[in-house]
């Protein structure tokens, strides 16, 4: 599919063979979904040589799935890598990446020494590097991965054996230069893992820029629709996908057929939902900028944002669908109230959807952490997150300023 366009690929890709000669006479025009948990092969040699393929082929549904297998060659076509694979979740797409990632060279069990992660993650990734590696006494450190000095001086200070960051990160939406950090972290034999779930390929690939294994939350914008959970894991090199698919079928970390469908369904509007959420988040962005009820907008297109310049460079003037903006009154009270004023906008605990979605930090990506945690990270007690749906920017930004006025 490389000869054609990103948009079209989005549409083809993983469906069916590119080469009419690979259709047979009855080839659907859409991939079916897969539902049996078994596959039979004419002889035992057969069957012998499929368990050998190593999840390539269907065997057993942890194993492998072909509507599972059809996402996960879509997504590697999409962000350019050798190989992808689909996991329950999110978090188990990263879990996995990181035990991936962690492995030495040619060992055959996970042994993540030193993580050195971005300060800016989503509130239960940190949970998970303080809970469970740290308690299995894995190094793990932090840097503000939006300063490219200060991230090259750690890396070459602490000599970590993973690099985690998040390309824009949530909720106060920073940009990484994935580019300039996967060159330090390579030159430090450290592998980096991108979390690109709020970029999406829409935005930039950061397997292109040097990164070696992207992650997705496929529950947010790939799928887009609100109806179903998942995540994906894509590799740069054989490698590192090969030790990530065995550890997926060693630990059950599968995705069911008919999530995958609804996912690879999501993926085909992909280019078009991303660039009307990003069109209306700009519109929104600069309407709530001067608004004397908001003491400030975290919107990367708006030019006073930290990283406006550079993440123009790498995006060609998208600049994502969420948008962070911080009470003038910032108290858990005022956003409460603020919240339960709204109409059009749906208090829900996720982003990426067609509909337009209001949260809470505090409550929710980053409940598990501290007051003292979230005050050190920027997240204040009066900031809420909007992710942009498709809806007319118009109405969507009425919905906010009747529930200011109030």
């Amino acid at each position: 599919m490389h000869s054609y366009h990103f948009d079209t690929r989005l549409v083809h890709a993983g469906e069916r063979p590119a080469d009419r000669a690979g259709w047979s006479s009855a080839t659907p025009t859409s991939a079916p979904i897969h539902a049996s948990t078994t596959y039979l092969y004419p002889t035992a040699e057969a069957l012998d040589e499929a368990f050998a393929a190593g999840g390539d082929r269907a065997v057993y549904t942890r194993w492998g799935n072909p509507t599972v297998q059809a996402l996960e060659a879509a997504m590697a076509d999409l962000e350019g890598g050798r190989g992808a694979v689909a996991c329950g979740s999110g978090m188990a797409a990263l879990y996995l990446a990181l035990l991936a990632a962690g492995t030495p060279r040619g060992a055959t069990e996970p042994h993540p020494r030193h993580i050195l992660a971005s300060h800016d993650l989503y509130g239960t990734t940190e949970t998970l590097l303080r809970d469970f590696f740290a308690a299995q006494s894995v190094t793990v450190s932090y840097c503000d991965m939006s300063d490219p000095a200060q991230t090259k001086a750690a890396i070459r200070e602490r000599r970590p054996d993973v690099v985690l960051l998040e390309s824009l990160s949530n909720p106060l939406l920073k940009w990484a230069d994935v580019e300039a950090i996967a060159h330090y972290a390579h030159e430090a034999d450290a592998r980096v893992i991108v979390d690109a779930t709020l970029s999406t390929p829409i935005l930039h690939r950061p397997i292109e820029q040097g990164a070696d294994i992207v992650v997705h939350s496929a529950t947010k914008y790939l799928s887009g629709h609100a109806d179903a959970t998942g995540g994906l894991l894509v590799a740069r090199t054989g490698l590192l996908l090969d030790t990530a698919r065995r550890y997926a079928i060693q630990l059950g970390m599968i995705l069911g057929p008919f999530e995958a469908r609804l996912i690879s369904r999501g993926i085909k509007t992909l280019g078009l939902r991303v660039r009307r959420q990003c069109e209306s988040a700009m519109t929104i962005a600069q309407a709530l900028h001067t608004h004397p009820r908001i003491r400030r907008v975290i919107y990367p297109g708006l030019p006073d944002h930290p990283q406006h310049n550079l993440m123009s460079l790498h995006t060609c003037g998208l600049f994502g669908g969420l948008i962070s903006f911080e009470l003038t009154e910032a108290t858990r009270e005022a956003a409460f109230a603020f919240i339960n004023r709204l109409r059009l906008i749906l208090p829900a605990t996720s982003l990426g959807d067609i509909y337009s979605l209001i949260t809470y930090p505090p409550i929710s990506s980053h409940r598990e952490l501290s007051d003292a945690e979230r005050a050190a990270h920027g997240i204040g007690e009066g900031l809420l997150r909007l992710s942009v749906g498709i809806e007319d920017a118009h109405d969507i930004l009425a919905d906010i300023e009747q529930a200011l006025a109030d």
